[in-house]
């Protein structure tokens, strides 16, 4: 082979390795993780009801990126090279400090876009009282990685805190799309109507309900008290923080007391606490979705659907009328 010859073949395979190179740094659609040549505002959205909120706003004139794949639970989330360019590329970034540490660790780097932090334009109610920073109470043993301060971060499931997350999401959008501003208030309304739908729902269905007691897998649903139930949880406000064996039976003790009929667990973790527990007791099982995150049996749902299946759940399980 003569020199020429060689160093052509040389600037070939050095061509062909930069072109895998940059494969590698697709995400699972094709697309260019480090952006889009397509002219719409690109979304990073940290954990699904975040998701939710900007397909709905933004509608087709945005790419959201979802950080957290179907079927992993969010506060488990790793971030993969792609993600972390995704969140470096993103025009806006939607996230809830504290919520999960990848993210905010990685946010703290070099990102560019703005970020609309549900901590800072939702009003998150305060974990229980007597409970540590993780939601259990202080005699809990064990150690959960997660800390969320003080505040409960399952906000999603006050549909009207959604709606007021979902017009900060209107407000960033407009701001980076001035054009189309219109459009993104007119998606905001209509979903702050759904979401309006739903909580009504929820007020006239746990009206009245002859069980208020209610035992969950994890602490995701302290905000659902304001239609009248009461949540006990398992775990503490990540799915991971176990309870002690006395604590256990602290709880069967609550649910035999108050009538409780069902032991409730839920996708995307282990239902292995729940089910005994339930079995210890003779107790029914359902599932209460937190709604972290979709799942294989939810990937054809969405959040407001979701949301309904949890008002039959409980209006089964506590005899709502």
């Amino acid at each position: 082979m003569t020199p020429t010859a060689r160093s052509a073949g040389l600037l070939a395979v050095g061509a062909l390795l930069l072109t895998s190179g940059c494969a590698a740094l697709s995400d699972d659609s094709g697309s260019s993780a480090s952006g889009s040549d397509s002219g719409k505002v690109q979304v990073a959205a940290a954990f699904y009801p975040l998701e939710f909120v900007a397909e709905r706003v933004a509608g087709d004139l945005a790419e959201v990126t979802p950080l957290t794949k179907p079927g992993v639970e969010p506060h488990d989330l790793e971030l993969s090279i792609n993600q972390t360019a995704a969140l470096q590329s993103a025009d806006l970034i939607l996230l809830e400090h504290g919520f999960q540490p990848a993210v905010d660790d990685a946010v703290e780097q070099d990102v560019k876009g703005e970020v609309v932090d549900v901590e800072k334009v939702v009003e998150l109610r305060k974990a229980e009282d007597g409970e540590d920073e993780h939601g259990h109470k202080e005699e809990a043993s064990g150690e959960d990685e997660h800390a969320h301060g003080e505040s409960d971060p399952h906000f999603w499931h006050d549909p009207l805190l959604m709606a007021q997350y979902a017009e900060s999401v209107r407000a960033a959008l407009a701001e980076a799309d001035p054009d189309n501003a219109e459009t993104y208030a007119a998606n905001a309304k209509a979903l702050t109507e759904d979401l309006t739908k739903v909580d009504e729902e929820f007020k006239t269905g746990l009206a009245q309900c002859k069980i208020k007691e209610v035992v969950v897998s994890h602490d995701a649903f302290g905000y659902l008290d304001k239609y009248g139930l009461e949540f006990e949880s398992i775990a503490g406000l990540t799915p991971d923080a176990e309870p002690n064996p006395a604590q256990l039976a602290e709880i069967g003790e609550h649910a035999k007391e108050h009538g409780v009929t069902t032991i409730f667990s839920e996708r995307l973790v282990s239902t292995a606490l729940a089910d005994t527990l339930a079995d210890d007791l003779g107790l029914k099982t359902a599932v209460l979705d937190p709604i972290e995150g979709l799942s294989a049996d939810t990937e054809g749902e969405d959040y407001l659907s979701l949301m309904r299946q949890n008002l039959d759940a409980l209006k089964a399980a506590n005899g709502c009328q």
